[in-house]
């Protein structure tokens, strides 16, 4: 029975062992995932440098490594700015980014990972709003991909310094008040009316001009046939209608008989 107990004993032990060395182990090792890497904190303190993907050891129970993810990722956000003509411009925006590994320490270290709502946000909102403000509402909607790349560049004068850049801005949406969308379907309408008056009048001119086009053809060409008519008629032929129209019989004198003729 003592036996038994001493087995069991030295059983468990061995086993504890075995679990000890297992995880002392398995906290010996970090894998950085492709596409991060890793910043080594030691009790508490951000170790300068990072680790590359892959395998790597650390002092377990002592040193965590933390995985910054390097792809480009993406953020929306929804903002509102007031533009030139003091419009309230509404604005959607999906912001592809990525963190540039080399600084991943600087940024775990000063922000951690909530770079996105410490840096990037404010800076979108305050890029936004200074180019926002450089255009009218109805030119904030013509110049879609000049203000894209103003925010592409404001946003990077901004942030590379921390380690973070935009690769593209795209802007989804822009929404106004119903007053200023009201007002620009009355003057797109008014602007409709206007184009089909000027079509309608350009239209009848064209009709005008046609017509008197058309006059003075047929008045042109009823002259030249006068004239033409006019030449043919000379003198002899004009005589000879004379003599065409005279019957050869002399006037007929009704009344007395002339006493100088005699009859035999």
């Amino acid at each position: 029975m003592i036996l038994n107990k001493g087995k069991t004993t030295t059983v468990i032990i061995a086993a504890v062992i075995l679990i000890a060395l297992i995880v002392v182990g398995v906290s010996s090792v970090a894998v950085v995932s492709a596409g991060h890497t890793g910043v080594v904190v030691t009790l508490g303190k951000v170790n300068d440098g990072v680790l590359p993907e892959g395998l790597h050891f650390k002092i377990p129970f002592v040193q965590q490594v933390v995985q910054i993810n390097n792809r480009v990722q993406k953020l929306e956000v929804i903002t509102e700015a007031f533009s030139k003509d003091l419009q309230t411009v509404s604005t959607t925006l999906a912001i592809n980014y990525r963190v540039d590994g080399a600084k991943s320490d600087a940024i775990y270290k000063n922000i951690g990972t909530t770079y996105e709502s410490v840096l990037m946000v404010p800076a979108v909102n305050e890029v936004l709003k200074a180019i926002t403000a450089q255009y009218t509402a109805e030119e904030s909607v013509t110049n879609r991909a000049i203000i894209s790349d103003g925010l592409i560049a404001g946003l990077n004068e901004k942030l590379n310094g921390d380690g973070l850049y935009v690769t593209d801005v795209n802007i989804l949406n822009f929404d106004f008040s119903e007053a200023f969308i009201t007002a620009i379907e009355e003057k797109q309408v008014a602007q409709q009316q206007l184009l089909k008056a000027e079509t309608e009048k350009q239209t009848a001119i064209t009709n005008a001009q046609a017509e008197a086009e058309s006059i003075r053809i047929r008045a042109q060409a009823e002259a030249e046939a006068n004239k033409t008519l006019s030449e043919s008629l000379t003198k002899e032929v004009i005589e000879n209608k004379k003599i065409e129209k005279w019957n050869g019989q002399l006037p007929q004198v009704q009344g007395e008989a002339d006493p100088l003729i005699s009859i035999n």
